[in-house]
């Protein structure tokens, strides 16, 4: 007999098929899902300032934050030095995403192709990725100066491992039957790399892209906070030097936006692309 954890459906042959039911909380719609994480938030974040657990130096109201957020968008839509501030750091972000995604293929497929890559390159990159990256940007800064070169070259060092790890894995997970069967039909090591190894291990290589979309933007705002410049993280160093906390918290949250721009344009593009794989979680590979 069914329980009520339970649904019964049956096939056209009159087999029975036993589906467990998602839980209550599974079944929540995503945008109502969404709504009630934030109001959650919020309302603690409310309560907590109410009864004035922090200070409100360190910690705004709500109240503060949205008032800050009206006046950050207005700046943005008028095209105040907020927007100029959001476009370089825009530009900075999608510069570095492109060179991670291009220097990061490459290495991967070196790494996934080649003894030579997983014995010797893929053990370097290793090492330089456990190393910390904040320390790294008076270097960049030292050599590729102020401007926004050095925040991309931050900004790409950061979201370049990443593709190269979801690459080379990707490059993996074909099967050896799979592999066996591409040899025996003649197929060049080019042929299998192109017509087998790279469209099984796509959805991989979109997981690195998607660590990567989010990688170039703590890389970029990074550098502009210890590099100075015209970005966002500039605006949000001057703006916590004057403990304008209510400015920091609204700058943040505008560029959250920009992230999950990032990120869901990378899922559009693999939900595009790669249609015969599409994933049923937004973060996932399958």
């Amino acid at each position: 007999m069914p329980t009520g954890d339970t649904l019964q459906a049956s096939s056209g042959t009159g087999d029975t098929v036993w589906v467990e039911r998602d839980p209550f909380i599974d079944r929540i719609p995503r945008p109502i899902a969404i709504s009630i994480l934030v109001f959650g938030v919020v309302a603690l974040w409310w309560i907590v300032t109410r009864l004035a657990i922090v200070s409100p130096i360190i910690l705004p109201s709500p109240a503060e934050t949205g008032a800050d957020l009206v006046f950050v968008g207005s700046n943005l839509t008028s095209g105040g030095y907020v927007l100029d501030a959001f476009i370089t750091t825009t530009l900075t972000v999608i510069y570095a995403f492109l060179i991670a995604v291009g220097l990061g293929f490459c290495l991967g497929t070196l790494v996934g192709e080649t003894k030579f890559g997983e014995r010797a390159v893929m053990p370097i990159l290793v090492a330089i990725d456990t190393m910390p990256k904040v320390a790294f940007a008076p270097l960049f800064i030292a050599w590729l100066g102020f401007g926004i070169s050095s925040k991309v070259a931050l900004a790409a060092f950061i979201a370049t491992f990443p593709v190269v790890v979801s690459t080379a894995a990707g490059l993996y997970a074909a099967t050896e039957n799979e592999r066996f069967l591409f040899k025996s039909m003649g197929a060049s090591r080019l042929q299998t790399l192109i017509r087998l190894k790279l469209p099984t291990g796509l959805p991989y290589v979109f997981t690195g892209l998607k660590i990567a979309a989010v990688g170039v933007m703590a890389g970029a705002i990074t550098g502009e906070f210890l590099g100075g410049g015209k970005g966002v993280g500039a605006l949000i160093r001057v703006s916590a030097s004057q403990l304008d906390t209510p400015r920091v918290f609204s700058l943040i949250i505008y560029l959250s936006f920009l992230g999950l721009a990032m990120f869901m344009f990378v899922v559009w593009v693999q939900r595009t692309f790669v249609f015969w794989n599409k994933p049923d979680k937004i973060g996932g590979v399958g």
